[in-house]
């Protein structure tokens, strides 16, 4: 787990500089006894703290004391310039403005849930008479039932094959339902009903969609036996077509049945969180139970002091986890909260109903939660092995390159274009724990006069627009420590891109380690040659871990750096002319397209054609007009 770089501060005990306590004992003067929220901000306006409290002006006043702090807490204090106030009408409203603020600033001081992706959901629209079954994440503002959510998109593919198979769903998009003239594979093979070509009407397909809802809600034991009851009949009355396709769809229903985990008996809703605490890291695993099934498990490893115990990681990482995501009726926990009727009073006042947080000692629902903490355990033995790998490897990583320390932070960095078109730069980030997925970013190449396909002048750009910033704090304070501050900077290429590179960390003052990778003979793995500043250019020794180690980073980078490439051309490519004509929406360009067929016989068409299009004006005809003709 990777921390932020220890910030000097006194022991405790010992007097806190002055400015800190006396810009909190300023603040103090002013604040209410009041439920609320509090920010702690530096002297660059970054927040160093959020916190919550039953009363302001007593909780800030601790912070006055010039002793007794903790190290973290006494150089909180020391770097307090300012302080930020906002007033709540309960404590309740204080803990979730609490838990958006500390996900959405993410402060030094807090505990921080990191990784946290958005959960899929099961959506069955509602938007069209014949329901269509699809994988759903984001908002969910599309009208129809979501069911979730799943702790993987495996769990959610392995839900959707299932209610393929059994209850005969659709699957494909509006656009392609409306277009089909007879049936899809997916009716040959029984997974469809075909809706689309009349091979079931709406009446049959209510049917189906009614007890797939069944399904989703727990009801499988009631619909095994219809579905029985109702093939029986259909042997009997010698319909053997349609008992076979009940068969298989009982079959298909068992099946999922037994490949479901743990299904508790006692426990329809709920959520299992169990924190684990080892080598100064916490891992809190997520299960998900919903209908009375097991819908998959997540861990997560959040952001934390290494002195935070357990309980208190906890609490911090339900009240961030929570944020966003609906809340079950029902929460299993494996430690007791230090506020834990709080915290379920304000899961209430989110979710609209009561939330019960319990921390069983016994039963069925102790076993879950000891299952949830064996997979804990298991899962933070695991990414500590691998931090131990990863540190390894660090370490022959500064030997090969003769850096002062192993880098916790390195940049890597590659352009992507198609002679010159859609040019961007792609940077990625790795450290001791990996990737770091959220740091990566992309370039636009925005250098008018710069020549198509001149990748040293991209690098140029790239890396000044990166390392501009971080020039400009260096100037302010040469001590600070920035998290932020790469410790290795790799860049995809040779000899010509290295020097461009060194140029802009001369032009900008920065001495930071610099190597570039240049591929092998015929672009052979395992060849690359290496460059760095005064030094002669080097080669790895074959097989070596460091070698792989690069090429992986590398590899990611270029990775990135494609995928990126890719979303932009197709983003260029699927827009149209008319997007660039002021007061053309949605509906006007619609309309135009409608009208003429393509962006390319609008673009031809005369005045009086645009002006008999519905919903164009004459004005906005004019003005399509010579947008594409100029002013005569």
């Amino acid at each position: 787990m990777s921390e932020d770089p220890p910030t000097p501060s006194p022991a405790p005990g010992s007097a806190l500089p002055p400015a800190g306590a006396d810009v909190i004992a300023g603040v103090v003067r002013t604040l209410p006894s009041a439920p609320g929220v509090y920010r702690m901000l530096d002297g660059n306006g970054d927040v160093l703290y959020v916190g919550k409290a039953r009363d302001l002006k007593k909780r800030v006043l601790a912070y006055t004391k010039l002793g007794g702090h903790t190290n973290r807490i006494a150089a909180m204090i020391a770097q307090t310039a300012s302080m930020e106030i906002v007033r709540t009408h309960t404590e309740m409203e204080a803990l979730l403005l609490e838990a958006n603020l500390i996900k959405r600033l993410k402060p030094r001081y807090n505990i921080i849930l990191r990784d946290d992706k958005s959960f899929p959901y099961i959506l069955l629209t509602g938007d069209h008479p014949f329901a269509q079954v699809v994988k759903h994440r984001g908002a969910r503002s599309r009208p129809g039932r979501y069911f979730g959510p799943f702790a993987s998109a495996n769990a959610v593919n392995r839900t959707l094959n299932t209610l393929q198979r059994v209850f005969l769903l659709r699957s494909c998009s509006d656009a392609v339902f409306e277009s089909r003239t007879r049936p899809c594979l997916l009716y040959q093979i029984r997974r469809c009903s075909a809706p689309c070509t009349g091979e079931i009407d709406a009446e049959g397909y209510g049917r189906l969609l009614a007890e797939a809802e069944s399904f989703l809600a727990g009801e499988n034991k009631s619909l095994q036996d219809r579905l029985s009851a109702e093939m029986e009949a259909a042997a009997e009355a010698l319909d053997f077509e349609t008992a076979a396709s009940l068969r298989d769809r009982i079959r298909a229903l068992t099946a999922v049945q037994a490949h479901q985990g743990i299904n508790p008996s006692t426990v329809t809703e709920a959520d299992v969180i169990a924190a684990h605490a080892e080598a100064g890291q916490v891992c809190v695993q997520v299960f998900f139970f919903r209908a009375g099934q097991n819908w998959g498990n997540r861990a997560f490893f959040p952001r934390h002091e290494k002195e935070a115990g357990e309980a208190e990681v906890l609490e911090a990482f339900i009240a961030q986890f929570y944020d966003d995501k609906p809340v079950p009726r029902l929460i299993l926990l494996s430690h007791a909260l230090p506020e834990q009727a709080l915290v379920g009073g304000a899961l209430g006042l989110k979710a609209g109903g009561k939330v019960e947080l319990q921390t069983p000692a016994r039963g069925e629902k102790r076993a879950l939660v000891e299952h949830a903490l064996a997979n804990a355990r298991e899962a933070l033995g695991r990414r500590l092995s691998e931090t131990a790998s990863q540190t390894r490897l660090l370490e022959g990583l500064a030997e090969a390159f003769g850096l002062p320390a192993p880098p916790r932070r390195i940049e890597v960095y590659d352009n992507s274009h198609i002679q010159g078109t859609n040019a961007l730069g792609a940077m990625i980030v790795a450290g001791p724990e990996g990737f770091e997925k959220a740091s990566y970013r992309t370039f636009n190449i925005r250098t008018p006069d710069l020549a198509p396909g001149d990748d040293y002048g991209m690098m140029r750009e790239v890396l000044t627009r990166r390392l501009r910033r971080l020039a400009a704090q260096s100037g302010d304070d040469p001590q600070a420590e920035d998290p932020a501050r790469p410790d290795l900077l790799l860049i995809d290429g040779g000899q010509g891109q290295l020097n461009a590179a060194r140029a802009v960390l001369d032009e900008l003052g920065l001495d930071i380690p610099l190597v570039a990778i240049a591929k092998g003979p015929d672009r052979n793995a395992g060849r690359e040659t290496f460059f760095q500043p005064g030094r002669a250019s080097f080669l790895l020794p074959p097989g070596s871990p460091v070698l792989y180690y690069l090429q992986r980073l590398r590899d990611e980078a270029h990775r990135f750096a494609i995928g990126s490439h890719r979303a932009r051309r197709s983003k260029a490519i699927a827009a149209s002319p008319l997007d660039e004509i002021a007061g053309i929406g949605a509906r006007r360009k619609r309309a135009l397209l409608n009208h003429f067929g393509s962006a390319r016989a609008v673009q031809r068409a005369g005045l009086a054609d645009l002006e008999a299009v519905d919903g164009i004006s004459r004005a906005i005809a004019r003005k399509v007009y010579e947008h594409f003709h100029g002013e005569d």
